[in-house]
């Protein structure tokens, strides 16, 4: 067993774990840390705990010492240059007519680097620009292109729940999200219901996924054929969450439609019906192109450019 820390850099940023030697440390406590790129401060996101030796990289940095007063204020300093920095950068963009939208600076703290983060629709050529800000900052310069999901944890917001987004709040990676996970929820198959505020499929289509995969392996579909209490029938409706099923039981010319439990019907042929979604033939090219969006940011990520 070993303790460890988890650190974070930037607001909801990811978590690294670090070895903190002798350290008794709080949460949201500043720290100066050792990392592959010089000395970093960051806070404390997980105070000390202890994990089984397999859990934990071997090669675990370590923390140096409690952030000092001297610390601190070149950390304000750094917060202070970004949005000088910020500015400069966009009026720089301006000038030089690139089709690129700045999300945020980052100072490294060891005054190593500088780094830049922007938007954009494909590649773009802004050495000049690279050129411009290493005159001014004369330090290594580095342009990250981030997606949309990105952005927005950046700026922050609320989504139509009305709480903080959850990119925002806790969410420190991203998951990939699917249409299919709206189609097994039963969700409405709407782009402008399902969509965040970053245009992309909601995260929170992810959170309940894992569950409704296991129910549905062991429900039968529409159009199966079940033997219920009351005799034979067709599942016409599955509701998944409550394993509640809607049969139509055909009795000479007499449809009724009933629903039972799971637990009361047997299964006796599981054929799947296709079902028309109205709303997805009605939205069919947009839930395409949102199909397109996510599938090609899981391709990018992030990408550096820089001198």
């Amino acid at each position: 067993m070993k303790n460890i820390v988890g650190i974070r850099f930037r607001r909801l940023g990811k978590i690294y774990f670090f070895n903190p030697q002798y350290l008794v440390l709080r949460k949201d406590e500043f720290v100066i840390v050792d990392t592959e790129e010089g000395e970093e401060i960051g806070k404390v996101a997980i105070p000390n705990r202890t994990l089984s030796d397999e859990k934990i990289p071997k090669d675990l940095k370590r923390i140096l010492r409690i952030a000092n007063e001297k610390d601190l204020k070149h950390y304000r300093d750094c917060r202070e240059k970004e949005k000088e920095a910020f500015d400069y950068c966009k009026k720089k963009i301006k000038e030089h007519g690139l089709k690129m939208n700045l999300i945020d600076v980052e100072f490294k703290f060891n005054n190593a680097k500088i780094l830049f983060y922007f938007t954009a629709d494909g590649r773009i050529d802004f050495r000049e620009l690279v050129k411009d800000l290493a005159a001014v900052y004369r330090t290594r310069i580095e342009l990250r292109q981030i997606g949309v999901r990105d952005e927005i944890k950046r700026l922050g917001g609320n989504g139509v729940c009305g709480r903080q987004l959850c990119c925002c709040s806790f969410l420190s990676n991203f998951e990939t999200v699917s249409i299919k996970m709206a189609k097994d929820q039963n969700l409405s198959l709407n782009p402008s219901k399902i969509s965040g505020n970053c245009g992309r499929l909601m995260c929170c289509l992810k959170y309940e996924d894992e569950v409704y995969q296991e129910k549905i392996a062991r429900l039968p579909h529409i159009g199966a054929i079940v033997k219920t209490p009351d005799g034979v029938g067709e599942v016409e409706a599955v509701e998944t969450l409550a394993e509640r099923l809607k049969v139509k039981i055909k009795d000479g010319e007499v449809d009724t439609h009933k629903k039972y439990e799971m637990k009361d019907i047997k299964i006796i042929k599981d054929s799947q019906k296709e079902v028309v979604d109205e709303e997805e033939e009605i939205h069919k090219k947009e839930l395409e192109e949102l199909e397109r969006m996510e599938n090609e940011e899981k391709k990018g990520g992030e990408e550096d450019y820089g001198i």
